[in-house]
């Protein structure tokens, strides 16, 4: 009898275990968020330079500072879905959903990253590297546990890899055209709202640290990615 009983409860306990699986994936993916909006929160605070794909953001927010730095985040990534939809011609998509919640996540989170670091001052040229370089960690970490949580799905990323498979360009080129553009477009709009390319008088969005987002994130995912599929995958494969 006992046999049976527990021959009868190996379904409930897949159950369970696929359930836990999926708080996990969603926990982990979340986490990544966080630390890739703390890590923009920092770019900005180092007033050294955002990444690119924060830029147009930081542009439009030093222009109408009214709305938030967050809201042009998740307003940039509904274009970011319409490109999709525009390259695939699909228009309806579960995808397209959940890129949707992840715009309004991050573009918050953004928000009160950049909140918590509001009364913090740094003058110091090395300790606004140093803010970059930590910046560059923290985006590093955070994009993978976003790719082995499987759960959010960024559009800035996502309108890359449609981009990809529409026209046969290598996945880290594109990616590589679409933060010049994305820079070039901030840096034209900045020239004409403010007369400069860089940003609105002591407020940097273009600078060195665009850059050394750009050029070190990638390299340090290549060191931290083992670290954190070590210390992560257990939690999603137990």
């Amino acid at each position: 009898n006992l046999h049976i009983i527990m021959h009868l409860c190996i379904p409930f306990e897949k159950i369970f275990m696929a359930k836990k699986h999926i708080a996990a994936r969603w926990l982990v993916g979340t986490l990544g968020l966080v630390l890739i909006a703390f890590g923009v929160a920092l770019s900005l605070k180092s007033n050294l330079g955002t990444a690119p794909p924060s830029c147009p953001p930081a542009v439009l927010n030093l222009k109408w500072t009214a709305i938030s730095f967050g809201t042009f985040t998740w307003m940039m990534h509904l274009l970011f879905i319409a490109a999709q939809m525009a390259m695939r011609r699909k228009v309806l998509d579960v995808h397209y959903l959940i890129q949707l919640a992840a715009a309004f996540v991050f573009g918050y989170l953004c928000d009160a990253c950049i909140w918590l670091l509001h009364g913090v001052e740094i003058t110091s040229y090395l300790m606004k590297i140093v803010l970059i370089l930590v910046a560059v960690l923290l985006t590093a970490v955070g994009i993978r546990l976003e790719v082995i949580g499987k759960t959010w799905i960024l559009a800035g990323d996502q309108v890359v890899d449609t981009f990809s498979a529409v026209t046969g360009i290598k996945f880290s080129n594109a990616k590589i055209g679409e933060d010049i553009l994305l820079v070039a477009l901030s840096a034209g709009f900045a020239w004409i709202c403010f007369g400069s390319p860089f940003g609105h008088g002591e407020e940097i969005v273009i600078r060195e640290g665009t850059l050394i987002l750009a050029a070190l994130t990638g390299l340090c995912m290549k060191l931290t990615d083992p670290l954190v599929d070590k210390v992560f995958n257990p939690l999603l494969h137990e």
